[in-house]
């Protein structure tokens, strides 16, 4: 079974019945997932950024959008409109099939894994995972890659408190740390 279709027909019933819905529309859901690489080490490497560009296009299945600096900081060496990362915004279909991927393939494959931390949810019901290598995914090639990078990956939802977050990617079988 997909995950669209454990949402609607395990996750969906089982909202409306704890929070008391009466709406389908009214339980909440994702809404998109953002996927995001710093591009820091492009500035010395030019190779990098071209690395990252592949390695999100793979895992993704769509191409990645570059992101400049707004505002100039001269602390960290960045003046405006400088190249700092690059993006990819998944919707439908798509953010179904990758959020199957994170669940079963990516996580249980981090080194080290215990489970994500509760912490990792803002006050909105926005779930950010930070990878430190983007191995973990079964697109990218160990022996071929010569640069390994980080992702950011966030999970937007349309929940109206971190509590129907909480449920929401609990049902959805995120694996959380367990504490006590």
């Amino acid at each position: 079974m997909s995950l669209k279709e454990h949402y609607f027909k395990n996750v969906i019933p089982e909202m409306k019945k704890q929070l008391g819905y009466k709406n389908d529309l009214a339980v909440p859901r994702l809404i998109k997932i953002v996927i995001n690489v710093g591009l820091s080490k492009s500035l010395k490497n030019k190779e990098f950024k071209e690395t990252v560009e592949q390695n999100l296009k793979l895992i993704t299945g769509q191409k990645s959008i570059i992101t400049r600096a707004k505002n100039a900081i001269s602390g960290f060496g960045i003046r405006e409109g400088l190249i700092i990362g690059e993006k990819v915004t998944l919707r439908g279909q798509r953010m179904y099939d990758l959020t199957h991927k994170i669940i079963n393939v990516a996580l249980p494959r981090m080194r080290d894994f215990q489970g994500l931390n509760l912490k990792s949810l803002d006050k909105k019901g926005n779930l950010t995972i930070g990878l430190k290598e983007c191995t973990v995914f079964p697109e990218i090639n160990q022996e071929e890659i010569s640069t390994i990078h980080g992702l950011e990956i966030t999970l937007v939802t349309n929940a109206r408190t971190r509590e129907e977050a909480v449920m929401l990617f609990k049902l959805l079988k995120f694996p959380f740390k367990s504490y006590g």
